[in-house]
């Protein structure tokens, strides 16, 4: 086995730490391991003054990670789940997920403000659709505005007077030590979440047996039955930044219930729907859900939204 590996990862706070953690837990699973960090910055981290959902580019956050794994200039690449495009290049695959955090969102506001509180005076700041679209079917008189950034330069900009609230992914929150920012945890019936969300996924090359070996320690077994339902779904819907689409699933025992969504940019159309079965079925409850969903009314719900688009 390799007596040294090197992570490649984004230079955000929020992605050092994530990466950090891996390499806490294998140097502490591998005591003669050597593990270094590479900073790699994505178009995501240079572009910031551009919406994502005008972007529509698949691995936005990820891709020059991938072309430095491909080469073999990093060993593994740590990303945050949500980030990864289902189809990934061509000669990678995920090789661990690790246990997810927190799937949930949550309201940063100013002075501890709650989401019901908010009136059309106050603006709340996202770069998701599937968060503004979920917001508006709260509160149609909110005013929901762009922002770009880290987590840390999101809460910075609302204290500057960008916006008086922010939506944004518990885990990153937590995981930064930022929880006294933290209004408000949104439930999944008010705001149902991002396919992945709170998981840290780990790449490796699609022949490297010797680190897929290494990885198994961070392996978490229900986590990866959960976000490989929710990642199903959004492959079989073929969603990306430009849709909004939410979906999640829990355990209990062997028994996976999936919840996913699409809905219209303004809110006003949500097909929202609910199926359960066999965890070792999570690949096709995700495409059925999705297939449902579509046929529901979900299929003239992405149609609108393409025209809205073009």
């Amino acid at each position: 086995m390799a007596t040294k590996l090197v992570i490649g990862t984004r230079g955000s706070k929020l992605a050092l730490f994530q990466a950090n953690l891996v390499k806490s837990k294998l140097e502490k699973a591998y005591p003669t391991l050597e593990v270094v960090i590479n900073i790699i910055k994505t178009k995501g981290d240079k572009i910031l003054d551009i919406a994502l959902s005008k972007i529509g580019d698949k691995g936005f956050f990820t891709k020059e990670i991938q072309d430095a794994l491909y080469k073999k200039h990093v060993d593994i690449a740590v990303h945050s789940l949500k980030d990864l495009p289902t189809e990934l290049p061509k000669g990678t695959r995920i090789g661990a997920i690790m246990e997810r955090a927190s799937h949930r969102d949550v309201l940063v506001s100013i002075d501890g403000k709650k989401l019901a509180d908010f009136t059309s005076e106050d603006k709340i700041a996202t770069s998701s659709l599937r968060r503004k679209s979920q917001l508006l079917q709260i509160n149609k008189e909110v005013k929901v505005i762009e922002i770009r950034g880290n987590v840390d330069t999101r809460i910075r900009k609302m204290h500057d007077g960008h916006c008086q609230g922010l939506i944004m992914a518990a885990a990153g929150i937590e995981r930064l030590g930022l929880q006294e920012h933290i209004s408000e945890y949104l439930n999944e019936t008010q705001m149902l979440t991002a396919p992945g969300q709170g998981a840290i996924a780990i790449e490796i090359r699609e022949e490297d047996n010797s680190t897929l070996e290494f990885l198994s320690v961070l392996n978490h077994k229900e986590s990866v039955i959960c976000v490989t339902a929710e990642r199903s779904f959004l492959n079989r819907l073929e969603g990306g930044c430009q849709i909004p689409f939410a979906a999640h699933a829990t355990l209990d025992g062997d028994h996976l219930i999936l919840e996913g969504l699409v809905a219209t940019l303004d809110g006003r159309k949500i097909q929202r729907e609910t199926i359960k079965g066999n965890s070792k079925d999570a690949i096709q409850l995700g495409i059925d859900l999705a297939n449902s969903i579509k046929n529901n009314g979900g299929y003239e719900i992405l149609e609108e939204i393409k025209k809205e688009l073009h």
